[in-house]
């Protein structure tokens, strides 16, 4: 489990790699712009990480219905070996998804040089092109239904972890203690890049700038900003030095007052 944890923080500095960098150079910078080859760059690591995450949460539900549905087989099938090339698996098969799009793209010639996003994203530079886009259009509703089997795999994983805990209290606990962290942070995923895709795909230009600003970037801030507290609450000895220093710091407001 550990690993996947570990995996899904490594993940996280990665994607975040390709948005912080370019978004404080434009704040020093009175003209935004960015090359097209770096403008694919940066769809491609901001989209890798994405599908990497939702893979990685997916491989974390599977571990967490074989530790709880079978768990006397849960150190054969989930043994060191085995997370590891779970996790080496989800980067290839991640970064295979995430080229693909980007070479799709590369063949299109474009009209526009302008992307209504703080961003570049895949489907902003397609939107630019004079010429037909089907193929990427196919491709796109592949990719959707791909994540979709991936959700139902999720769902499915957790229909028979509940199922399987609410045969006895222990396992009630056991839910609570292992299944819950990854829950919200699965639903906390899932709902910003839901938002961030109808967005993308339907938003539009007449909304305030501000605001499509902030529909924009949510999915790559509030998930990094999350998932630190979610599982590091999780631990013990965080959680015990953290429960201190609040303390602390109401008895000195205490003491002050």
């Amino acid at each position: 489990m550990y690993i996947f944890i570990c995996n899904l923080s490594v993940n996280t500095l990665y994607g975040t790699a390709g948005f912080y960098p370019k978004l404080l150079a434009d704040f020093l910078s009175d003209s935004h712009v960015i090359s097209y080859a770096g403008c694919l760059i940066q769809a491609f690591v901001i989209y890798s990480s994405l599908m990497c995450e939702f893979s990685n949460l997916t491989v974390m539900a599977y571990d967490r219905y074989v530790a709880i549905c079978k768990p006397l087989e849960y150190h054969s099938i989930m043994n060191n070996e085995s997370a590891r090339k779970n996790v080496l698996n989800l980067w290839i098969l991640t970064f295979c998804e995430a080229t693909i799009p980007i070479l799709l793209t590369l063949r299109l010639p474009l009209c526009g040089s302008q992307i209504d996003k703080l961003y570049c994203e895949n489907w902003s530079v397609v939107k630019l092109s004079c010429v037909d886009t089907t193929v990427n259009n196919v491709y796109g509703y592949i990719f959707v239904i791909a994540h979709i089997a991936q959700a139902l795999f999720i769902v499915y994983s957790y229909i028979q972890i509940i199922r399987e805990c609410l045969r006895s209290s222990e396992g009630r606990s056991k839910f609570m203690q292992t299944c819950v962290p990854h829950l919200i942070t699965l639903i906390n995923f899932s709902v910003t890049t839901i938002f961030d895709i109808i967005y993308a795909r339907y938003g539009s230009r007449n909304t305030q700038q501000t605001l499509r600003n902030i529909m924009a970037v949510e999915f790559l801030v509030i998930p990094p900003l999350l998932n630190p507290l979610i599982y590091g609450l999780k631990l013990t000895r965080i959680r015990v030095t953290v429960k201190r220093l609040c303390n602390k710091t109401v008895d000195s407001h205490t003491v002050h007052s």
